[in-house]
């Protein structure tokens, strides 16, 4: 019998996707030349990245990975949530994560607004958002510094994970690291924007 996944598409008699036909005509382009059969779930670099949900980040390209290389862990600013932290612990314990990169970037929409502007726009719509909490960054540094003490210090995840912070510029490409942890208190020295020590 013919395995379920290896047909093609079809859309069900009566339903209607135009909206994503794009994606299903672009998948079945993708499928024909599929490559990566033999890929398991872990991490072959050992690298799990924290980064934001903006369109204009490669976090695969940027590093010069490929898939099968990185965990790659989305949100909006790159906010080391509860979930965040749920989701490197069985990446650390479960999938060959030996090292954390946390990379909020430039021109960052969290940074541009606050939590009560999200609750007011949503309002506009109907919607009562005042139960949630979005993480915004009023202060990307400071922002960026608190989470990695998140990972740092959670009793969850191993005293001598690496842990790096670094913001990437989505107008140049570059990465400006902030802080690199060789563990729980091994902290490597501060840099500045620019990347030299201080």
């Amino acid at each position: 019998m013919r395995d379920y996944w290896s047909r093609p598409f079809r859309r069900p008699r009566g339903v209607h996707v135009s909206v994503f036909d794009d994606l299903l005509a672009a998948n079945e382009d993708f499928s024909a030349a599929f490559t990566d059969t033999e890929l398991t779930g872990k991490a072959a670099r050992g690298l799990a990245v924290v980064t934001c949900m903006d369109s204009r980040i490669d976090p695969l390209g940027l590093f010069g990975l490929k898939p099968g290389d990185a965990k790659i862990l989305r949100n909006a600013g790159a906010r080391v949530t509860d979930d965040v932290l749920r989701t490197l612990v069985l990446a650390v314990y479960l999938l060959g994560v030996k090292r954390v990169l946390v990379m909020p970037h430039t021109d960052c929409g969290m940074s541009k607004v606050t939590d009560d502007d999200v609750h007011e726009l949503a309002a506009q719509h109907g919607v009562d958002t005042r139960s949630l909490e979005f993480h915004t960054v009023p202060d990307q540094n400071a922002a960026l510094r608190h989470d990695l003490r998140r990972i740092g210090t959670s009793p969850f995840l191993p005293a001598d994970l690496p842990v790096g912070g670094a913001i990437y510029d989505v107008r140049t490409g570059k990465l400006m690291p902030v802080e690199m942890w060789a563990g729980r208190g091994q902290a490597s020295p501060p840099l500045d924007p620019g990347g030299t020590t201080r």
